[in-house]
């Protein structure tokens, strides 16, 4: 574990144990990374010019304090916990811009000063997506986990085989899995 990982893990422990002061600090030093992996998510929806990384990083925070008392087993258990906020978020905006086309009022995100990053992968539909993972999940939990916890929340293999306890070889192999399951899945292949 590196000083930067042990430094994250002490200050969710002290977080959690009920200190305000570490809650502060440890967005202080996550806040870039958590923008990072929300850009990542964005850079894979349809692009939408009231959604911003900063408003999807907030939002998951805000949904994240309540849980404070969850014992964070490090800083991959924190980020991969992250990623799944984060995605929930995308998850209900796209639910409420939905409705909204419908002509149903749903109050959403606030706008946030920075627009999200652009990428030139084609997007995805995060509804689309979620399900998805969500019908991965209950063929197979785990392989989902690792999906999610690699393509959103941006962790690497080894941190993925430290999270579940799993093998580097492992964590490989059901990545690549995972990735193709989830393709097939979102071309329309049957399973």
């Amino acid at each position: 574990m590196t000083d930067e990982e042990h430094d994250i893990t002490a200050l969710l422990d002290r977080w959690r144990e009920g200190s305000d002061a570490a809650g502060d600090t440890l967005m202080e030093r996550i806040h870039r990374e958590l923008r990072r992996i929300a850009a990542s998510y964005l850079r894979r929806e349809r692009p939408d010019p009231q959604l911003q990384a900063t408003a999807v990083v907030h939002e998951a925070y805000i949904r994240m304090v309540p849980q404070r008392k969850v014992h964070w087993e490090n800083r991959a258990h924190f980020f991969g916990i992250a990623a799944q906020m984060m995605r929930r978020v995308l998850v209900d905006h796209a639910r409420r811009r939905n409705a909204s086309k419908r002509g149903v009022e749903v109050p959403g995100l606030t706008v946030a000063d920075t627009p999200a990053e652009q990428s030139d992968q084609d997007p995805v539909d995060v509804l689309k997506l979620h399900d998805a993972l969500h019908a991965l999940a209950e063929i197979d939990p785990r392989q989902a986990r690792m999906v999610e916890q690699r393509y959103f929340a941006g962790l690497t293999v080894e941190e993925i085989a430290v999270a579940t306890k799993c093998s580097p070889a492992t964590v490989k192999r059901e990545l690549a899995a995972g990735k193709t399951w989830l393709k097939e899945h979102l071309q329309g292949k049957k399973h």
